[in-house]
């Protein structure tokens, strides 16, 4: 494991997105896993930058999405299909058709069919994290199995409280999502977990430092082979 501290988040931004690239160099169509939500934007503000200063060629990039919420407009301006278009797709020139998102009908088959298709591609060689402030992997909230695949899970009202900002209010913010599975998120072959601010210092810590346990999902990636965390000062400050 590898633990990078920085001092703005635009120097961290841009290491992180230095192993973005670095993916890509080796393999053209790499698949690039994206998560959403404030911590990775720094990640992607610096892919684009990049991306543009160097003229590189990104049409071959494939790349999954993390998860999506259950049963939400997949033209809603809050879906992920609709951040990753704007946040990412867009700045960075991917191409849209090679960017994949969960169904937002979260079926069972959905779920399937989405394990599937991430196989089918060779498997995910770079995934990009947050980490909630309970420890959650993307909604893989605290209690998920270790082994958990792609599928349909309920919200807790913590995340639910956390998500409220991008909706209004809680209520407005839907109650389940379809979410690849800690297993899934395992078999990337490159990990980089990104956490900005104090409030996610004790989730950090707990991952970083504490005992792997299912109330702490992303403390399974003690068990990666190749994991970096990219943290600003606040994020780290309970760390040993």
């Amino acid at each position: 494991m590898d633990v990078r501290v920085f001092d703005d988040s635009a120097s961290l931004g841009r290491f992180a997105a230095e192993h973005v690239l670095e993916a890509i160099s080796a393999r053209p169509d790499a698949v690039i896993g994206l998560a959403t939500g404030s911590s990775p934007l720094s990640i992607y503000n610096a892919w684009a930058e990049l991306a543009r200063e160097r003229e590189l060629n990104l049409s071959g990039v494939r790349c999954f999405a993390l998860d999506e919420y259950a049963g939400i407009d997949p033209e809603h301006q809050e879906s992920y299909r609709t951040v990753i278009t704007n946040t990412v797709v867009g700045p960075v020139g991917l191409t849209p058709e090679l960017v994949h998102v969960p169904a937002t009908v979260a079926s069972a088959a959905a779920a399937s069919a989405y394990e599937e298709a991430i196989a089918a591609a060779g498997g995910v060689d770079l995934q990009i994290l947050g980490i909630g402030r309970n420890g959650h992997l993307g909604f893989n909230e605290p209690g998920s199995p270790f082994d958990s695949r792609t599928r349909r899970v309920s919200l807790t009202p913590e995340t639910i409280s956390d998500n409220a900002r991008f909706f209004g209010a809680p209520e407005n913010v839907p109650g389940e999502a379809i979410t690849q599975g800690l297993g899934t998120i395992m078999d990337a072959r490159k990990l980089i977990i990104v956490a900005i601010g104090e409030a996610k210092a004790k989730a950090v810590a707990a991952a970083i430092a504490g005992p792997v346990t299912e109330q702490v999902p992303a403390s399974i990636v003690q068990r990666h082979p190749d994991v970096v965390y990219v943290l600003d000062r606040a994020a780290a400050s309970l760390l040993p």
